[in-house]
């Protein structure tokens, strides 16, 4: 079956871009962004931090099955408008990659059905590469395929 999230990524470039069409109002779309008991279910970690606000900030922290903790990301919200954008930094603490820059723009199709387009900037060629070596592409598929299916049963 064909990924239903697709990743663009020139060659040569530092940014990619992550597109998805939603069966979801805008609305729950954003809320699967900005509310923490939410965002837990559908990414699979745990939500230190999230002011959900321009100039706030957000941590998360992903376990592993024993519970040892396996990453901890964070960033901050540069800007913040509900149900339409979200930009902000996003940065793997312990891991060899640097910051990145996140636009995401949450747009309504109709009253049931969204889109996410998620453009984002990486230091360099190198760094962005690098994140699509591993299973990029497949991991925000998956991601995206759970944020739908938890956020069906809010409605």
């Amino acid at each position: 079956m064909e990924p239903k999230t697709k990743v663009n990524a020139k060659e040569g470039r530092n940014d990619l871009e992550i597109i998805r069409e939603f069966d979801l109002p805008v609305e729950l779309l954003f809320k699967a962004y900005v509310e923490p008991k939410i965002l837990e279910q559908w990414m699979g970690t745990r939500v230190i931090k999230l002011e959900s606000r321009t100039h706030g900030a957000y941590e998360f922290e992903t376990s592993d099955n024993k519970g040892n903790v396996a990453f901890i990301a964070h960033g901050v919200i540069h800007e913040f408008k509900t149900d339409c954008r979200i930009v902000r930094t996003f940065q793997m603490k312990d891991t060899p990659f640097p910051v990145q820059l996140e636009f995401l723009e949450f747009e309504r199709l109709s009253d049931s059905k969204s889109k996410l387009t998620m453009h984002v900037i990486y230091k360099s060629v190198t760094d962005r590469d690098n994140i699509l070596r591993l299973p990029f592409a497949y991991g925000i598929n998956m991601a995206h395929n759970r944020l739908e299916s938890i956020v069906h049963k809010l409605v």
